[in-house]
């Protein structure tokens, strides 16, 4: 299969382009092309994969695929490939950094130009890589010597990447790359703000409550005086108004404020997930294990959240109610699910046993340890709430939520 350069004059043949002269006007129109979608597109990954099949055409490769580092900036996770057969996809859905053609690629911020697969057919033992490819251009995406990514352009022969070509994916790569990192940036920034704007609602409910305990303190005094004269009616009337201050103010800020004051990590929900389970065995005296078998969650900003605040909500219930001296938090993906398990050894949630996977509730659970509300961010994800006694004893909280679809490339 012979691949072409496609540009709004139609499609022109690499080699073609050169002979003619049109390289130049070739590459200008790509660059113009990636200028012009920096500055519109909000899908960086779909824009990298965009731009995945402009990369095939002008190395002539047969296949190609992009690769973005995960959150923990361990491995590189495919977010896109064009050609790819389906074991070569699975196989190579997520690769360590230590993988010697991408690695070296990024560690050094050097494009290579057509090396031997023979390694790739080694570790994977995958037939793509001695019969399909013989070479591979490796192109890595970077901004001010930060790893975000790399591009494996899989051709069927080897072959010499031209100067004037290898300039021309640097220059892409920058710009690509540079999109990337302000991504992450934006990220960062809406989580930030995310995580001020809960702040100040915090702030201005704290204010609320400021004022009714002054109403409360006047009334204190005035009930105070209603003893003192010996008015017993009086003084009940204010010892009334008393406690239905205290009783609103405590039914309608106890679980606001328990949220809101709580920040959220601006480098995201891994990370405030490990500072939530450092700090939970000093704050409430239970041992907590965090089992974290997730590399990379694609969530959008306030999904993050709403998956925060769940667990945050789980682990909260445990502390007032469970009687429990240990609690498990386990993050994990089944299929096309991810999976957040919250379970204790404490007294459960039924009054006789549950079997573990039984998730028949007690009618009166809806109303009550904050599942009402736990129910209704799990809806947000798409996802549900499952709860059950453990068959050893304690209980178990578990939100399982749809994790967002691979792209799938087309030739």
């Amino acid at each position: 299969m012979k691949l072409e350069i496609r540009s709004i004059q139609g499609p022109v043949h690499l080699e073609q382009a050169r002979e003619d002269g049109g390289y130049k006007l070739q590459a200008l129109n790509i660059l113009s092309e990636v200028t012009a979608s920096l500055a519109t597109d909000t899908d960086i990954e779909g824009l990298l994969q965009r731009f995945l099949a402009t990369m095939i055409r002008l190395a002539g490769a047969t296949a190609g695929a992009v690769r973005v580092i995960t959150t923990d900036g361990t491995h590189l996770r495919l977010i896109g490939s064009l050609g790819l057969p389906p074991d070569a996809i699975e196989r190579e859905n997520l690769v360590g950094l230590d993988c010697t053609h991408c690695g070296n690629a990024m560690r050094k911020d050097h494009i290579l130009r057509a090396v031997d697969v023979k390694i790739c057919a080694e570790h994977t033992g995958l037939s793509f890589f001695r019969e399909d490819c013989r070479a591979m251009v490796v192109v890595p995406l970077q901004f001010r010597g930060k790893m975000l990514g790399v591009y494996n352009l899989y051709l069927r022969e080897r072959q010499d990447v031209p100067d004037e070509l290898a300039l021309l994916f640097r220059t892409i790569s920058e710009h690509l790359g540079m999109a990337l990192e302000n991504a992450r940036l934006e990220r960062e920034t809406v989580r930030i703000a995310m995580m001020n704007e809960r702040q100040m609602m915090a702030n201005e409910v704290h204010d609320s409550l400021a004022q009714t305990l002054a109403y409360m303190k006047m009334r204190m005094a005035l009930m105070q005086d209603a003893i003192t004269d010996g008015d017993n009616d009086r003084a009940c009337k204010y010892a009334l108004d008393v406690k239905s201050a205290l009783d609103d103010a405590y039914s309608g800020l106890r679980e606001l404020l328990s949220q809101f004051r709580k920040r959220m990590d601006p480098l995201g929900l891994l990370h405030a997930l490990e500072s939530l389970a450092d700090e939970f065995h000093d704050r409430t005296g239970i041992t907590i294990e965090y089992c974290n078998h997730l590399t990379d969650l694609s969530l959008s900003v306030d999904h993050e959240v709403q998956v925060f605040y769940i667990i945050q909500e789980a682990l909260a219930n445990v502390t007032r109610h469970s009687g429990a001296s240990q609690v498990k938090l386990t993050l994990e993906q089944r299929d096309r699910f991810y999976e957040v398990t919250v379970d204790d050894n404490g007294s459960g949630f039924f009054a006789v046993g549950n079997p573990l996977g039984s998730f028949d509730e007690h009618p009166g659970l809806r109303q009550h340890l904050g599942l009402s509300i736990m129910r209704e961010r799990a809806g947000r994800l798409g996802g549900r709430i499952e709860i059950a006694n453990l068959a050893q004893g304690g209980a178990r909280v578990r939100l399982v939520f749809p994790a967002p679809r691979k792209r799938e490339g087309t030739q």
